[in-house]
Formats: C-alpha cells, structure tokens, sequence
C-alpha cells in the first residue's frame, strides 16, 4: 500500500471540497481532496446556481471570479407572481445588494482550473474511501486509485464534503452524539432545460391554484423552468406540450408571457430539508450537503457549502499555524445558525409559494393574504431581499 500525507484531507470534489481547498492554499495549508467522480463527470453534471453577493466577492477576491463576472447574469431582483400579477422585490433599491445566476458546475469548473494551476492535489476517480481515526490526532484515509492499487494518506485534519450520500457524516454516531432533522415536503419540481428565448430578464416565483412555477434562465439561450408536481408523480406522465400548457397557465398573465422552444432535460426534484448536529466530531469535519440540505426554493443551497469552508478554512488555519483550537472546536455552533436561517427562509419561501395538498379555501385565501402583505409593505420586500441576497460572512 503506498502512503502520502497531507495537512488536511478533503473527501469530496463538490463546491464545499473545492472551496475550501482553494482557501487553504490562499493561507498556505496543504490539502489533498479525492473524489469518486471523474473530472469529466463533475463538470458535466448540470446544477442550478444563484450566487448570493457574499459568494460572488469572495470568489472574486479570490480569483475564482474571472468567467462569473463575464458570464454571470446579475439579477437585482425577483418578481412574485400572484393572482395573475406580478410583485417586485428590488434587491439594489431595498438592501443595495444582488444575486448572480451562474450555474454550479462552471463553479467546479473554475475551482478545478485554479487548484491545479495552483499545483492542487485532486484525485479524481477514487473509491471505497474509508477514514480512520478521526478522534485521534492523526487520522487517516483508505483509499482505491483509478488504477486499483491500495493507498494510505494521513493528515491532521479531515473534512467530509462529499454530498447528501455521505459516508463521512455516518463516523459520527447516531443518536448517541449526532441528532439528525428531517422534514419531506409533501411537492416535488419537475425542472427542465429548454432550448428557447428568455421568459423574464428575472426569476419568476409564480403561486397558481394549479401549483407552483419557476421562470429562471441559464443563459440567453438556455432556460430554466420548475412546476411543482407530485411527489410521487412519474417524468414519463409529462409530455413536452404538456410542460410548456402548464406553464403558461401558471406563468401568463399581466406583464408576463412563457416563451416556449425545445426541451432537452427533464427531471423530478424532490423536495427535503435536513440538519445533522453537531457537524464535527474530532478531527472530522463536515461542511456543505454532507451536513445539511435545503430546498431549492431559497436558492440557498451552493451559498451554504461557500459560508461553511469560509470559516472551517478560518478555523483550521488558526489550529494549524497557531495552536489554536477554539474556533475550530466551535465550528459547529458558529455556522449552525446561519444553516437554520436558511432553513427557515427556504421554508417560509416554498410554504408561501406552493399550493398544499389538503388545503381548504381559508388556507389558500391566508396564502394569498400573507404574499400580498410581503409584497405590499416595504418592510416584507426588504425581509426577502435581505434574506435571499444573503447575510454576510463572518
């Protein structure tokens, strides 16, 4: 078996293991980062992104940022349909702030580029990757190269940024030390990608009798649209004229128009909100979906692994050059109440928005109420631009 060691070892390519080991060079902390996935495949999958301000600067000051101020599309607001009207939240006039639609795997992308032209250790194509050890203070992992030959690397530190399939969150005990939170919502979205003309130069979050529906584009030539379905509902029930009907009967009205064309992607997302406490145990740390997932509605969930390896690489830096433990010791509670802010935005958002299996007329006239309360007073516009504008870094 052939060893290496490392400062910290990173257990997933996504944009929390890329991040953070983009930041840990930047305070001069080595890392190795193995993935499952070829780098092909992870910068091939296609993702959604709608950056918040704070993850646009920092990948900006970082120079990660070059192809997201060139391709980025900056939205400086979102508009809530209701009644078949239009509602503008305007993020500059109310908290002077805005998001970027630029999707997560040009993400991946630009964070593979800078690490290996950084000379950054990514090992693509790994498996049955194992930790070992991980309450001492020298852990380490197993691993199978691309090659099938055993590998050995020890580090000090170890940090499970492999996604809602973890293995790493499983190292810390359940329940006697881990409490996981679990809501299922009872909708699902059928999204697509679409070959069409732009619907809307901003997302469009549109509550209809009929369900919910999401305008938003991927570039000028690429959008991307969500109905909210059934949980249980089957992608071979929805036919392309049946997609861009129900679109229309939930998107059209007053100052909006769907614009159809042809569809290449369709798939049903279902909807699920999750928290793992603590999110450490020893010298294993977890940051992004590994620890946490939100639904989509929010647009909240690549913002979260950003804020997460912000501090974790903070935090590591301080124990690693200076002895000292305590912020790391405390990564937990000083993330945690950013991810349950989070959580209740992308819950107060999809509960709003969605149309619930069971309501009674009172339940879908109180919705009806509660947005046009939000979207009337200036006080509910700025809670919502601030909120999904994002909060700061800290």
């Amino acid at each position: 078996m052939s060893e290496s060691r490392t400062q910290v070892a990173i257990v997933g390519a996504g944009p929390a293991g890329l991040m953070l080991s983009h930041l840990l060079h930047l305070r001069g902390i080595e890392s190795v980062v193995l993935e499952a996935r070829s780098r092909e495949d992870i910068e091939a999958t296609i993702r959604a992104g709608v950056l918040e301000q704070n993850t646009v600067d920092l990948m900006v000051e970082t120079g990660v940022g070059d192809r997201l101020k060139a391709e980025g599309y900056e939205h400086h607001g979102v508009e809530f349909r209701f009644g078949g009207r239009g509602h503008r939240i305007a993020f500059d006039e109310l908290v002077g702030r805005a998001v970027t639609v630029y999707p997560q795997h040009e993400v991946n992308k630009d964070l593979i580029a800078r690490r290996l032209a950084d000379g950054g250790d990514i090992r693509f194509g790994v498996s049955d990757v194992q930790v070992h050890d991980h309450l001492t203070d020298r852990p380490y992992l197993t691993y199978t190269d691309p090659q099938g030959d055993p590998q050995r690397l020890e580090a000090l530190l170890v940090a499970g940024c492999d996604g809602s399939r973890t293995s790493t969150r499983g190292l810390i005990p359940e329940p006697q030390i881990r409490t996981d939170h679990f809501r299922q919502y009872p909708f699902a979205w059928l999204g697509i990608l679409a070959e069409a003309p732009r619907s809307s130069e901003e997302l469009i979050y549109a509550r209809h009798e009929r369900g919910f529906a999401l305008v938003s584009t991927r570039t000028a030539d690429v959008q991307r649209h969500y109905l909210q379905v059934d949980p249980d509902d089957d992608i071979a029930n929805w036919s392309d004229d049946r997609i861009w009907s129900e679109l229309h009967a939930r998107v059209d009205g007053e100052g909006a128009e769907i614009k159809d064309g042809r569809i290449f992607e369709k798939s049903i997302l279902q909807f699920r909100s999750f928290v793992c406490e603590p999110m450490q145990h020893g010298n294993l740390f977890l940051a992004g979906d590994a620890a946490h997932t939100v639904p989509p509605t929010g647009a909240k969930g690549l913002n979260l692994a950003v804020a997460d390896v912000f501090v974790l690489a903070r935090s590591m830096d301080e124990y690693l050059a200076r002895g000292d433990r305590a912020r790391l010791d405390g990564y937990t509670e000083e993330v945690l109440p950013r991810v349950w802010r989070a959580q209740h935005f992308s819950w107060w958002m999809s509960s709003m928005l969605h149309t619930h299996p069971g309501n009674s007329p009172f339940d879908n006239k109180r919705q009806d109420a509660e947005l046009d309360a939000v979207t009337r007073s200036v006080a509910g516009r700025t809670l919502i631009a601030e909120q999904y504008t994002g909060w700061p870094l800290v």
